[in-house]
């Protein structure tokens, strides 16, 4: 790239919200200039769950990218069992099936597709990021008329672009790492629930291929938990797995109103705090916050057009997520949770929508919950 190259838009970060903010751009334009940078090379390891929830491949299959090109090689998670903080227990059929892909494969699936839609990809770390009078321009020598910042928990952009800083107690951490040397059940994600260090659990997501994804993840107090302590809290919540090779990674869940975009500076995924706070999942709103952003980026007012389609997107969700996140704050809401979904099919199906989609708290929900609620207050009685 030559210096002084000028881009309409300069994408920082190639993971999932990046490229499909690139995706994005060039279906509302095909004649846009698109640079993505990214810090590494393709492919690359991301320390994650690896779930990819159907409605993430709706979002991408909007944009023209096949679900199926997606997750080859992978298959299908039909159902989940859910094991709450006291011990309840669920098991439950997905309306439609999840998806577990390696980061490092996913990842590397989708920015080819950014790139056959006409993306340019460049090795790059970016450092600094000044906004102009007639854009923003990257590291001194990059010209863009807008900037996402797609660039992942760390995020650089939003360091620079002078975005609020997330409140205290919406940061979570965790661990995760490979194994196949149980065979965990095929077709079956499971959560398992303590109410020591609660908000707190340990998953394990198979592949397909023998291989699952396990790891444990807790919420960040006043004092982050160490390395041994998280490792020491995964095998007691799966006392079955082996040793692991584990990393760690920073989750910045989403506060409620996540602040996304000021000036021609957008964010999306990670970087935006876009994290669902009740489970964790990031890859939705990454891909979702990624479409929104890259069609905004090159209107005339960018920032409002983003917030815009963003608040119209997942406003009401991310209001209903906030109020549940200080409900389930105590362990006894999600046993009941966990019981309604063990009771009504219906019920299970709204909560992974609202863990895993846009989905919202609705009168056939809560009308479920009082019963289970109910039904829980009888047993007690002598």
């Amino acid at each position: 790239m030559p210096p002084g190259t000028r881009w309409d838009l300069v994408v920082v970060g190639a993971g999932p919200a990046g490229s499909t903010s690139a995706i994005a751009a060039l279906r509302a334009d095909p004649t846009a200039r698109v640079l993505l940078l990214d810090a590494e090379d393709f492919p690359r390891d991301k320390v994650c769950g690896d779930g990819i929830a159907p409605h993430a491949l709706d979002v991408l299959a909007a944009l023209g990218v096949r679900p199926a090109a997606l997750t080859d090689g992978t298959d299908p998670i039909t159902h989940l069992r859910l094991r709450s903080p006291s011990g309840v227990t669920a098991t439950r059929r997905f309306s439609r099936p999840a998806s577990v892909v390696p980061r490092a494969l996913f990842d590397l699936r989708l920015v080819r597709a950014a790139q056959n839609a006409g993306a340019v990809l460049r090795r790059h770390r970016v450092r600094t990021l000044t906004v102009t009078e007639d854009g923003v321009t990257v590291d001194g020598t990059i010209h863009a008329r807008t900037v996402i910042g797609a660039d992942g928990a760390e995020s650089v952009v939003r360091r620079r672009c002078g975005a609020r800083r997330a409140p205290p107690g919406t940061t979570a951490v965790a661990l995760r790492g490979y194994t196949s040397a149980r065979p965990w059940p095929a077709g079956e994600q499971r959560l398992v629930m303590t109410t020591a260090h609660w908000p707190a659990y340990a998953w394990v997501f198979p592949i397909g291929d023998g291989t699952a994804n396990v790891g444990y993840g807790e919420l960040v107090r006043a004092t982050p938990p160490t390395r041994v302590h998280l490792t020491d809290r995964l095998h007691a919540l799966l006392p079955d797995c082996p040793p692991l090779a584990l990393r760690g990674h920073r989750l910045p869940l989403s506060p409620g109103r996540p602040d996304v975009a000021t000036h021609r500076v957008l964010l999306a995924g990670d970087a935006a705090s876009l994290i669902n706070p009740l489970t964790g999942e990031g890859i939705h709103y990454a891909v979702l916050s990624g479409a929104l952003a890259g069609t905004a980026a090159l209107t005339g007012d960018p920032a409002e057009e983003y917030r815009r389609s963003l608040r119209r997107a997942l406003g009401t969700h991310l209001r209903h997520t906030d109020l549940l996140t200080r409900l389930t704050r105590t362990p006894w809401a999600v046993d009941l949770a966990t019981t309604t979904a063990r009771d009504h099919q219906h019920a299970f199906d709204a909560l992974v929508d609202i863990g895993l989609g846009a989905g919202t708290v609705g009168p056939a929900l809560v009308r479920s919950m009082l019963t289970s609620l109910a039904g829980r207050v009888t047993r007690r009685r002598p």
